[in-house]
């Protein structure tokens, strides 16, 4: 009788142990989430590897919010976006944390910027649009340098199309404008969809 009362209660154990675990959420089926090292090679594949092989890496997580991967000693940061990777100097650092926090960049002194990988698209004209609408000029822009300008009449003087084929003026007459340099054409898509805007 003593193991049939064992033999039921451990029946009953393991039951419930299945139930539970049948009530358990299934983890979300999606993009297995990126390693910290593959998310520094791809952070450090935004500039040359001069710049990048000692630049200190954060990766912004969902909640906006930066976390740093590796320190660096030369003053550069690279980062991995939510669509994006850039290589930023001090200056372009500090423009970063104004645009985030929504206030007036300080530019004091021309800043770089590195995208060589591109970027995944955002407005020519509104610097916090998050997706494309017919009215906010999108631009899937090629691999590029980033330029910081403490001089208006330098920005005034560049024109705002990405299709000329040289430097253009993103978010003009906004405290964001900064310069665009293309390093690689722009894909004949992207140009034709910009165009035609």
């Amino acid at each position: 009788m003593r193991n049939h009362l064992f033999l039921i209660c451990c029946l009953t154990l393991i039951a419930g142990a299945a139930i539970a675990d049948d009530a358990k959420p299934k983890a979300a089926k999606g993009p297995k989430p990126m390693s910290d090292a593959a998310l520094i090679k791809m952070a450090m594949s935004a500039a040359p590897a001069d710049v990048s092989k000692d630049a200190t890496i954060q990766v912004m997580e969902a909640d906006m919010k930066m976390r740093q991967l590796r320190a660096g000693t030369n003053g550069w940061m690279c980062m991995v976006g939510h669509k994006d990777v850039m290589c930023a100097d001090q200056e372009w650092q500090g423009w970063i944390d104004a645009w985030m926090s929504k206030k007036d960049p300080q530019v004091k002194s021309v800043g770089i910027a590195y995208m060589l990988r591109g970027d995944k698209g955002a407005s020519n004209t509104d610097p916090y649009a998050k997706e494309e609408t017919p009215d906010n000029n999108w631009v899937k822009s090629p691999p590029h340098i980033m330029v910081l300008s403490p001089d208006a009449k330098l920005i005034d003087s560049l024109p705002t199309d990405p299709n000329t084929g040289g430097p253009w003026v993103m978010w003009k007459g906004t405290k964001y404008a900064h310069i665009m340099v293309p390093v690689a054409p722009m894909s004949k898509t992207a140009a034709a969809k910009s165009a035609s805007k």
